[in-house]
């Protein structure tokens, strides 16, 4: 971005100022509305996560985040929409462009939110899409229906030994932190999330807005087809894909990668 002189120096063009008509006051021109990202968490998530993997990319671009937590229990998918809802209505009270999205489960809803309010946003951060519509077969939706069946049978400690055993390091001590914030609405949280349909292609359709999506190359369980198939029903989206490793080391790449894509698909940051 081109820097300019800074007021007041030589040569530097003073900024412009309009007379205010109630008290003959002369003030300086409102800049643009800051840009605000309210993000949701996937199953068994936490806003740490989003934190770790949004807020320094999205900071590069001015964009505040909003990193919504989750409300374990059997009502955990409907206190995210609740908490979108919440947030989205704090951030239009102060006058801010609002950007929508999540990992995940908090992308399905995100997209699902979005596509009720077509005028609403000024973009979507959807990473690691796991499926369209009917929740039935999908990889993730199996994988955190088994997570809250161990989770019952054996108790999470258990059932985090059980991932640490099969799991890269990085996601079990990932896991192992966040799911201590579930307390013991852990396995019900799981079960809705498993239950949430995703957005179905209709409502991808109604989506107008700039949509950064990310993806993982070789993620089984959120694999790149489904993102790819959300591209192909979005009217203005980008897709960025990482490798495994590489967002194993550093979450903030997938944020990086979902910035990208928004940007390239005609987002405009602060």
């Amino acid at each position: 971005m081109p820097l300019s002189a800074p007021t007041g120096a030589p040569g530097a063009a003073r900024p412009a100022r309009r007379a205010d008509r109630a008290g003959g006051r002369s003030r300086a021109p409102t800049g643009p509305a800051p840009v605000t990202a309210v993000l949701l968490p996937g199953a068994g998530s936490d806003a740490a996560f989003l934190r770790a993997a949004f807020a320094e990319p999205l900071r590069s671009v001015g964009v505040r985040l909003v990193a919504v937590a989750p409300r374990p229990g059997p009502g955990a998918v409907a206190g995210l929409v609740a908490d979108l809802d919440r947030a989205a209505r704090d951030a239009a009270r102060r006058g801010e462009v609002l950007l929508v999205g999540g990992v995940s489960l908090g992308a399905h809803l995100a997209a699902r939110w979005a596509a009720d309010r077509p005028t609403g946003v000024a973009g979507l951060l959807l990473a690691l899409p796991a499926w369209t519509g009917d929740p039935a077969a999908a990889p993730a939706a199996l994988a955190a229906r088994y997570s809250a069946a161990r989770v019952r049978a054996v108790g999470a400690a258990a059932a985090l030994a059980e991932v640490r055993a099969a799991a890269p390091r990085w996601l079990a001590d990932e896991l192992a932190r966040a799911w201590t914030g579930y307390g013991d609405g852990l396995a019900a949280s799981l079960e809705a999330a498993a239950a949430a349909p995703g957005p179905t292609r209709a409502e991808l359709g109604r989506l107008d807005a700039p949509v950064g999506l990310a993806a993982v190359r070789g993620d089984a369980v959120h694999p790149v087809a489904v993102a790819q198939e959300w591209r192909e029903h979005l009217p203005r989206a980008e897709l960025v894909t990482e490798g495994a490793g590489a967002f194993g080391a550093d979450p903030a790449v997938l944020g990086r990668a979902a910035v990208r894509a928004w940007l390239r698909a005609g987002g405009r940051p602060a």
